[in-house]
């Protein structure tokens, strides 16, 4: 008989092997702020919203880059940086991730500021995740990184941002009660 410690997984259920990769408090976050942020480095991701210690950040991203979910570099631009980009494993979550915000944004106590882009992605459906993903894998796996695919109008990035700043400026006009 096969000994629970003998196993890599408690499980092959595919729910316990996702929650065994990403359920802890903080992974989630930090592909949230690469994709959505574009936060790329240590530092950028050290200043999540949610306050994560550098400690604990460093034990994440190298968790994620050992599970293949991120990758990191030397970045070319400084020699003391790393430069960290999502793989296609975690270019994949984002639906995943749309569906969990879009739960929290129904269930939850979420701020407008922070439920926006969310709730643009819910309501572009698929093909604006599927476009968002095809972004994302140029930005994180091509070498051109610095070009967007032909594609004509502005970006999902772009789209995510100004619904953002749309909300933001509509709350500075709106005066308090």
């Amino acid at each position: 008989m096969e000994n629970r410690k003998d196993r890599e997984h408690r499980s092959g259920c595919p729910i316990n092997l996702s929650l065994e990769t990403l359920g802890d408090s903080w992974s989630l976050l930090i592909i949230r702020d690469l994709m959505f942020g574009n936060a790329r480095h240590f530092r950028e991701l050290l200043r999540s919203e949610e306050g994560i210690s550098s400690n604990i950040l460093a034990d994440r991203l190298k968790k994620l880059v050992a599970q293949g979910i991120i990758t990191s570099a030397d970045d070319p631009t400084h020699k003391q940086k790393t430069i960290y980009s999502l793989t296609e494993m975690g270019i994949a979550l984002v639906p995943v991730l749309v569906q969990l915000g879009g739960w929290g944004r129904k269930f939850l106590p979420a701020s407008d500021e922070l439920t926006i882009r969310i709730e643009v992605l819910q309501q572009g459906g698929p093909p604006m995740w599927d476009e968002f993903m095809d972004e994302l894998r140029h930005i994180h796996l091509d070498q051109n990184a610095g070009r967007r695919p032909n594609t004509k109008g502005p970006s999902v990035h772009e789209r995510l941002a100004a619904a953002y700043d749309s909300l933001i400026a509509s709350k500075q006009r709106t005066p308090r009660r």
